[in-house]
C-alpha cells in the first residue's frame, strides 16, 4: 500500500531495489557518508562498498521498515530503520532524496512513514544523525520535531602503513 504526494508513491521496500537504492546513495550520499571522509582521508574499502553492505543488511534484516519513494517507475529516495527494543527506540539509519527532487517533501514523507512505522511497533522514541556538515539534515530534522541531543568528533587513525592511494 503506497502513499502519494503529488505522482510520487511510497512503498515498503522489496529486496529487488537494493541495487538502484546502491545508485541512489552513490549519486546523493557521498557528503553526508562518514565512510566517503574517512576513504578521502586513508583511502581504502570505496565507501559505496561499505554502504551497499549495510543498506543490504537493513533491507534484509528490518524488511517492514524500510521505504522507497517512486517516481515513474524509478526509486528517488529511500529510508531505513533499525528497531533497538531494549530502548524502545526506533531508528532512522539513512535516508536520500534525489537532488532534483528535494523540496518536493518526499524526505517528509519517507520520515513519516518511518515514524508511522515506529508508533505501530509501539516504539516510544524516534532517533536519527546526521553530520554536521549536512546542512539539509540540520535543517530538516528540526523541522519535524527532533531535538538535538549531542555532537560528536569522530577520530581516525591508520592500523598499518600503507599509504592512501591517489
Amino acid at each position: 500500500m503506497g502513499k502519494q504526494r503529488d505522482d510520487i508513491v511510497i512503498r515498503t521496500a522489496v529486496s529487488h531495489d537494493l541495487k538502484s537504492i546502491v545508485k541512489l546513495t552513490e549519486n546523493e550520499f557521498r557528503n553526508a557518508s562518514m565512510d566517503a571522509k574517512i576513504e578521502d582521508m586513508l583511502g581504502g574499502t570505496p565507501w559505496i562498498e561499505i554502504k551497499a553492505a549495510v543498506l543490504k543488511t537493513e533491507l534484509e534484516k528490518n524488511p517492514d521498515g524500510c521505504f522507497v519513494a517512486v517516481l515513474e517507475g524509478e526509486i528517488v529516495g529511500y529510508i531505513t530503520t533499525i528497531i533497538v527494543s531494549v530502548a524502545s527506540r526506533g531508528v532512522i539509519a539513512n535516508i536520500a532524496v534525489s537532488s532534483k527532487l528535494q523540496g518536493r517533501g518526499i524526505g517528509r514523507k519517507l520520515i513519516g512513514m518511518a515514524l508511522e512505522h515506529f508508533k505501530k511497533l509501539g516504539l516510544h522514541q524516534a532517533k536519527i544523525e546526521t553530520l554536521a556538515s549536512n546542512q539539509v539534515g540540520q535543517h530538516l530534522y528540526p523541522s519535524l520535531g527532533f531535538r538535538e541531543v549531542e555532537r560528536q568528533v569522530h577520530y581516525i587513525m591508520p592500523l598499518s602503513e600503507k599509504k592512501k592511494e591517489s
